[in-house]
């Protein structure tokens, strides 16, 4: 899988951490930015990161700034974008697996690059169960949430 990666200037310090946890999990990382920890604003960051999951360059993005709020809130404004904060494994798995999650938000001064590996990890080898046999209720789910997406 190709996986976007994008950060804020306080996100870029677990960035390094999080491309290698991607590529030891055997997929590729696309590297959007920021390339210091000079400040920048996360809006762009996480519009980098929504256009290429948007485009096709990436399957699932991953996405970072202090607290992981401003990058989930920027990048849900964007259509087909399902980006949520996740400080614990059982959230980077299960936001995949129930909810079609395809990018994992987190705070780089929430948690630490230990616990950034781990969840990089949990959110890559997940995937969305809506469509197995007594799992329906999952794709209704995000059917209603994607109808939402298109509502007036």
């Amino acid at each position: 899988m190709k996986i976007a990666v994008a950060c804020d200037h306080g996100g870029f310090p677990l960035k390094e951490t999080v491309i290698e946890a991607i590529h030891a999990a055997g997929h590729e990382a696309l590297d959007l930015g920021t390339y210091s920890p000079e400040s920048v604003d996360y809006p762009d960051y996480a519009e980098k990161l929504g256009r290429a999951i948007q485009n096709g360059e990436a399957e699932r993005g991953i996405l970072m700034c202090g607290s992981g709020v401003g990058a989930s809130i920027a990048a849900n404004k964007m259509r087909g974008i399902y980006a949520a904060i996740c400080h614990d494994t059982y959230s980077a798995h299960q936001g995949v697996e129930h909810d079609d999650m395809n990018v994992l938000c987190m705070g780089a001064r929430i948690i630490g690059p230990a616990l950034a590996v781990e969840l990089v990890q949990s959110f890559l080898a997940a995937r969305f169960t809506g469509h197995d046999p007594g799992q329906e209720r999952h794709a209704r789910r995000v059917g209603k949430v994607r109808a939402l997406e298109s509502a007036p």
